[in-house]
């Protein structure tokens, strides 16, 4: 999956540039820390939230009031 995103980024800034662009490029290396940090978060929110819901959904379980 990072390889791809990688990919794509370098892509996407020589688009930007109109010329050939390394992969080792700092404006590259950038947004692919950025996409590979919001993809995480989007990640551990997600886990968070399935996390949460299952432990509502215990049958069985009584809570104290």
């Amino acid at each position: 999956m990072i390889e791809q995103i990688v990919r794509d980024e370098t892509w996407l800034e020589g688009e930007r540039r109109g010329c050939y662009v390394s992969s080792d490029d700092p404006c590259v290396r950038e947004r692919v820390c950025a996409v590979i940090m919001r993809i995480g978060q989007q990640l551990r929110d997600r886990v968070m939230n399935e996390c949460a819901g299952a432990a509502r959904a215990v049958p069985g379980e009584r809570r104290a009031a």
